[in-house]
């Protein structure tokens, strides 16, 4: 899927981030990816957080540039059209090496695109 096939947007109101708290959800490393279907356009929402555990201000701000950086490297790639994202800062956001947090990024999407594709039982 390329950035052609659909849109990347951003989330911003409390409501989207509480819905997406209630879907699928996959911790890898220092990320937790939570991941819900919309029954709209062929549009993938991202949200970031990182809650005061983390750190300081300067801390989740770190921590959440790194977050939209990998984002934007892995999303067109891996991310599913007609899905919000919401990625969750975990600790040792900050600290950890950029190659394994790019590892941590892709492992959680493509484990929540491996579990969304399995047939239910």
């Amino acid at each position: 899927m390329t950035d052609a096939d659909f849109k990347i947007e951003r989330l911003r109101k409390r409501p989207d981030f509480l819905a997406c708290a209630k879907a699928a959800s996959c911790a890898r490393g220092a990320v937790l990816i939570q991941a819900r279907p919309r029954d709209e356009l062929p549009l993938v929402r991202v949200g970031f957080t990182a809650t005061k555990r983390i750190g300081g201000a300067v801390e989740r701000n770190r921590a959440k540039r790194r977050l939209r950086e990998a984002a934007r490297l892995l999303l067109p790639g891996l991310a599913s059209p007609g899905f919000d994202y919401v990625v969750i800062a975990r600790s040792g956001v900050t600290t950890r090496p950029w190659p394994r947090l790019l590892d941590d990024v892709k492992s959680a999407l493509l484990r929540l695109a491996a579990d969304r594709d399995r047939p239910a039982t």
